[in-house]
């Protein structure tokens, strides 16, 4: 067996598409009519074609309980990007967590939570633009100090 992809009923599938085209940069590589599947392997589902899926079972967005999570090399710049986009409306602002890496998460147009991350590779070279030894940016990300070295080579 072998997973093939998310997906995330929507309300309105056109407003979808150009939501994450916008603000993720994802295209529609395949459409299928009630369905599409964007770059990188997220699927979209009209509501009303999922439901009928689950025998008219109701369907409830926002619950707060996954996301989709993505990565950005220029975090800063993503931030900037979405101060610009007023239809934004952030679970929370950027923040860092305890191991370095900054993230900033946002709501879909349906209340499916995105988190964009720092590249843990970016975090890694920050740390070590900072004045960190190898050493030091390891044990604070929590990581070995090979996978800092990894960052450095690659």
């Amino acid at each position: 067996m072998q997973f093939q992809n998310p997906l995330l009923a929507v309300s309105d599938l056109e407003r979808s598409k150009q939501f994450y085209r916008e603000v993720l940069g994802l295209h529609v590589i395949l459409d299928f009519g009630a369905n599409v599947t964007l770059t990188g392997g997220i699927c979209l589902q009209t509501k009303e074609s999922w439901s009928g899926f689950l025998e008219g079972a109701k369907l409830t967005f926002g619950g707060r309980v996954s996301e989709l999570y993505f990565e950005e090399d220029d975090f800063d710049g993503f931030l900037r990007k979405l101060e610009t986009l007023p239809q934004i409306e952030l679970v929370h602002p950027a923040k860092e967590h305890p191991w370095g890496q900054r993230a900033v998460r946002f709501y879909d147009p349906d209340h499916h939570i995105i988190e964009v991350g720092e590249a843990m590779k970016s975090v890694c070279l920050r740390f070590l633009a900072e004045g960190m030894t190898v050493k030091e940016a390891a044990k604070r990300m929590d990581v070995p100090v090979e996978y800092v070295n990894d960052c450095i080579r690659s």
